[in-house]
């Protein structure tokens, strides 16, 4: 018997449930940073409530989303992209924003 779903649909919902952690993999390393628009705007992916944002990467709001992973141990790997988009894309802005999260304290565990 046939299957009424496509052959695409099939694999998309495949490849939904292998990543039923919430969290974007690749080559086996989690993206907390999805950049758009010429760094202007970003999805960031929280990996302690499955949820990703799209937010101005000038906004309180960004600055708060990466406090909150920040505060959840995940410090680290976020300025490192942060850094690896800077270099990668010097003319987006990264490296100002940054400067910006820095300046805010949204890399420090509290």
């Amino acid at each position: 018997m046939a299957s009424n779903t496509s052959k695409t649909a099939r694999a998309s919902v495949r490849a939904g449930q292998a990543g039923q952690n919430g969290a974007l993999s690749v080559l086996g390393e989690f993206k907390y940073l999805i950049p758009l628009n010429r760094g202007k705007h970003a999805y960031v992916r929280n990996l302690t409530n499955g949820k990703t944002t799209h937010l101005a990467t000038d906004s309180e709001a960004f600055v708060t989303e990466i406090r909150a992973l920040s505060q959840a141990g995940h410090a680290a790997k976020i300025r490192a992209e942060i850094t690896a988009l800077a270099e990668s894309h010097p003319a987006h802005g990264w490296d100002t924003t940054e400067k910006r999260l820095v300046e805010a304290g949204a890399f420090e565990a509290q």
